[in-house]
């Protein structure tokens, strides 16, 4: 980047409600605009889900769909297709209705874990419990999310292109708690050390600050920081781990906790939500005139379940949280 980086007030997770990208984005500029996103719209069907999305950016490596999910494949087929179309789409809607924009961007896919925990090999098992599989997809997902920001950047030269790593079946990997094909059995843990390595490979190959997200209980917050995450993207009510957000903070890592759910529930006061995260900042231990600038807000999780008035509302609200956190 040209420039460093300076991290917005409040931003997104990534999916919203609905089906139209250029109607998404024009609600995440406006309600967003210290650091909007590209909108995902899991509405829309097969492909613009997570793991079909990311999918779609892989590079000489297929995916097709079956009944139990998505599964690596020699060729790939109409799905695959299709969830490239969706993303193409979503390309066309950034340069006609975000050209102009400059500044911090975000974009989002898979992390390398939560993929190869949701495709399934040809053989019927998870690529998780393969590490030749998992070495190719983290290698050709840097790749082609790296072709991603590329693509990014030339439809809105002026951004600041974050790149978002969504890891929710992480906790699970680490604890050995993902079910096998069948469904009768759990797979094997796989020890911290490869996690982290295997995450830090695919951090480290990715142009600009690299956001990790976690909405998971038990999220690995010292293995994400050592793997080189420039910021940790969580629910705020399930990290209790105070310990290791301190030492993130020490380190220079930026946090984005989730402070209102990701589905329609009644919202307090912003003023309120910032009160709280005073609070939380202060038991940390750090002087209160750093809150500001070391937070971005966001909702909990996804918005795709929420209502669109509801997710909206969500975005105006951690927008007006983050004002509340300025120093007087």
């Amino acid at each position: 980047m040209s420039e460093p980086l300076t991290w917005g007030g409040a931003t997104g997770v990534g999916s919203v409600p609905g089906t139209d990208p250029a109607e998404a984005l024009r609600v995440v500029l406006g309600e967003l605009p210290g650091l909007p996103h590209l909108p995902e719209l899991p509405a829309r069907g097969p492909g613009a889900d997570l793991v079909g999305r990311s999918a779609a950016l892989l590079v000489d490596l297929a995916v097709d769909l079956t009944p139990a999910g998505w599964r690596l494949v020699p060729r790939g087929g109409v799905d695959l297709r299709r969830a490239q179309e969706l993303l193409a789409r979503d390309l066309d809607a950034l340069h006609d209705v975000a050209e102009g924009h400059s500044g911090p961007f975000k974009v989002q896919a898979a992390g390398p874990w939560t993929l190869a925990a949701s495709l399934e090999r040809e053989r019927g098992e998870r690529a998780v419990v393969d590490p030749g599989a998992r070495r190719d997809l983290g290698q050709s997902l840097a790749e082609g999310i790296a072709a991603h920001v590329a693509a990014v950047r030339a439809r809105v030269p002026g951004a600041q292109v974050v790149v978002q790593l969504d890891e929710p079946s992480l906790p699970a990997v680490l604890q050995g708690a993902l079910p096998t094909a069948s469904g009768f059995g759990r797979l094997p843990a796989v020890a911290a050390p490869d996690v982290e390595a295997e995450l830090g490979s695919v951090v480290g190959a990715l142009p600009g600050p690299v956001v990790v997200h976690c909405c998971a209980p038990r999220v690995p917050l010292d293995l994400l920081r050592a793997a080189g995450a420039a910021a940790l993207s969580f629910d705020l009510g399930l990290v209790q781990d105070l310990d290791a957000l301190g030492t993130a903070v020490d380190a220079g890592v930026h946090l984005l906790p989730g402070v209102v759910p990701g589905t329609d529930s009644a919202l307090p006061q912003a003023k309120a939500t910032a009160s709280r995260l005073r609070a939380w900042w202060s038991e940390l231990g750090f002087p209160a005139d750093d809150l500001h600038a070391a937070v971005t807000l966001t909702p909990s999780c996804g918005l795709a379940g929420a209502s669109p008035a509801y997710a909206r509302a969500a975005m105006t609200h951690v927008r007006e949280a983050a004002r509340y956190l300025l120093p007087e």
